[in-house]
């Protein structure tokens, strides 16, 4: 069952649905100009209008309360704040987060601000980036300022959005911004100075006001038991879950490296084993920061992998079938992966509250001849998630809240236009908004608090 307080959201990010890519100030972004080189995007697509957010803000958020929700998750430009990464705040990016915020709360709706979803300053790329040992305190500069800002309205605030996919997708060879292909050597101090910013910008907010609630929204490779009635079979997918990996880049994308710091104060003994010769001087002192107390884990999820236990206790994959689910983007549906995830992050790190900060799928949604948007396989997919949410929260998993993605269709990255994740269908050539169905189906669970699951 859900809590009474339960918090049912939708989320979006800045460069995704913003627009307004050159206007009131804003400086460049990473992903501002990795769209103006030839073929990294599909279509040459670009974030230069995404859905018009920046101008729409108010229409969406009329949506949100039609449709009832709780919360909403949103990132910040960080270059809307300081142009420059550093330095001088452009006040007319602060107009711009003031006015949401007061309409999201003139309408009842939580803000959830994350304050970094990918768009990293491009002046701050060209003086290296997160490889730079300053980029902890120009992270922890711009928290302060945000928290100076909008702290004494916002109360939940998240530092960074899936360090995994912007380290990992943008610097060792993904498709993402800015593209780089470094080496683990490169990448290990990256990470390392990742939560290091993250430790650092806990203490800065909490300096400007003492009752936020802070968080931390990574994701990573999750497991699940093939027999949820078999011990052997969820041990072996927890340890496989928590596992760091056996050298190269195999870090990047487990959950331990990334949580075992700020949740526990130290890093995974067998991920120090093969990357400790990597670490910047001086990196245990900076575990006290980095281990900063905070309110909430984050955790984005959309899909996992089955094992098992051998008859020696040994992991052994599940194959997937023929014709295994998938959605629109080619990513297996996995719900038993929601479940385990909550329960496997409270076997590890207490009874930490979790919020599930992004769930959700694409389609290749269209406006149907009546002028809806009929998204039948979006309903089952959420439905067949929430149920094993609801699922491990009666098995005792800490879990407070949950945030589809994506409220609107959006500025999917590498993929442009492609790809579209939301409840909200948006035209493109024209803005315009249209429910879909699964928004509506939606809005009847909040309005029962998932009890018609």
């Amino acid at each position: 069952m859900f809590s009474k307080d339960f918090v049912w959201g939708a989320a979006t990010a800045a460069y995704q649905i913003e627009g307004g890519a050159y206007e009131d100030g804003k400086g460049l972004s990473i992903w501002d100009t990795f769209c103006q080189r030839p073929g990294k995007i599909q279509a040459s697509d670009t974030g230069d209008v995404a859905c018009d957010s920046y101008h729409r803000f108010k229409e969406d958020v009329a949506i949100m309360k039609e449709l009832g929700l709780k919360g909403y998750r949103f990132s910040i430009a960080w270059t809307r704040i300081l142009p420059n990464g550093t330095g001088e705040v452009n006040q007319k990016g602060i107009d711009y987060y003031n006015a949401l915020i007061d309409e999201l709360l003139a309408n009842g709706i939580e803000p959830f601000v994350t304050l970094f979803h990918w768009d990293y300053p491009n002046e701050l790329f060209y003086k290296g980036a997160w490889l730079n040992a300053e980029s902890p305190d120009w992270f922890a500069e711009y928290a302060r300022i945000c928290a100076k800002a909008f702290g004494d309205r916002v109360k939940n605030f998240i530092t960074f959005n899936e360090p995994q996919c912007f380290i990992g997708n943008g610097f060792d060879g993904g498709g993402h911004a800015p593209s780089l292909n470094f080496g683990v050597r490169e990448l290990i101090r990256m990470a390392h100075h990742v939560m290091l910013a993250h430790g650092k910008a806990v203490m800065a907010m909490r300096e400007v006001y003492d009752d936020l609630k802070i968080g931390y929204a990574p994701t990573g490779s999750f497991f699940y038991p093939q027999n949820p009635e078999s011990q052997a079979d969820i041990d072996v997918a927890y340890n496989k879950t928590f596992e760091t990996g056996d050298g190269g880049d195999s870090f990047g994308w487990t959950v331990a490296w990334w949580l075992d710091p700020i949740l526990l104060g130290k890093y995974p003994e067998d991920g120090l084993k093969i990357y400790e010769k990597y670490l910047p001087q001086g990196w245990q002192d900076d575990l006290k920061i980095i281990s900063q107390p905070i309110d909430f884990c984050g955790q984005n999820l959309y899909n996992g992998y089955g094992v098992r236990a051998g008859d020696n206790g040994e992991l052994c994959w599940v194959k997937r079938y023929v014709g295994f689910p998938h959605t629109g983007n080619m990513w297996p549906v996995t719900p038993e992966a929601i479940k385990w995830c909550a329960l496997f992050t409270n076997r590890r790190y207490g009874n930490i509250p979790i919020y599930f900060t992004e769930n959700g799928m694409a389609g290749s949604d269209v406006i149907s001849l009546d002028g809806k948007v009929h998204d039948p396989n979006r309903i089952d997919f959420l439905h067949r998630y929430l149920k094993e949410l609801s699922e491990a929260i009666d098995m005792g998993a800490n879990v407070k809240g949950y945030f589809q993605w994506s409220l609107l269709d959006n500025f999917e990255w590498s993929n442009g236009y492609r790809d579209r994740f939301g409840i909200v269908y948006v035209d493109y050539p024209t803005g315009n908004r249209i429910i879909k169905d699964s928004g509506y189906w939606y809005k009847d669970v909040i309005a029962s608090n998932g009890e018609n699951l």
